[in-house]
């Protein structure tokens, strides 16, 4: 049992985190939200740039933790021409909950069969779960930065000061 136990560790820690690299074309999607509309990436495209915040679960507590900053801190994000979402694997039912809870100014992507999660290479081998991690989309398209590093008390200051970082236009 120890030797699975060690050998199902060393496989989820050793495979990439991401399978995408900044400049590669940014995977489309079609996910509902929890704002009762559908989100496709492509309706963004050439338009403003995207920030997708994966986490791992609703109610959890660094996904509440980083939700209440994006929610509490939103305006600073939206200083930005930028559509920003947060996004995980749970039902577009038990996002809708969280994001009321939260009082989330913002959309909440689902994706229940983790299809887009794995597209963007963010999902837990062996769980249908994202881990937490923002990827950015310039207008083109294309990745322009993945953090791995998100500390979710500050997650809206964050986001903001990297969309000024990758030179994202601000709004008029």
């Amino acid at each position: 049992m120890i030797r699975l136990i060690t050998l199902l560790l060393t496989t989820l820690f050793s495979l990439p985190l991401t399978a995408l690299e900044v400049g590669d074309p940014a995977p489309d999607f079609s996910l509902q939200a929890s704002d009762g509309k559908t989100y496709t990436l492509s309706d963004f495209k050439g338009k403003q740039a995207v920030a997708i915040a994966w986490y791992p679960k609703a109610f959890t507590k660094g996904c509440t933790i980083e939700c209440k900053s994006l929610a509490e801190n939103g305006h600073l994000i939206r200083e930005y021409d930028v559509a920003y979402f947060m996004a995980s694997t749970d039902e577009v039912d038990t996002n809708t909950k969280f994001a009321e809870e939260q009082e989330a100014d913002f959309p909440l992507l689902s994706d229940p069969e983790g299809e887009v999660a794995e597209a963007y290479g963010v999902k837990m081998p062996v769980m249908n779960i994202a881990r937490r991690i923002t990827v950015y989309i310039g207008k083109d398209g294309r990745i322009l930065k993945i953090n791995k590093d998100i500390q979710p008390a500050t997650s809206a200051e964050d986001m903001a000061k990297t969309l000024g970082e990758l030179g994202v236009a601000r709004k008029g």
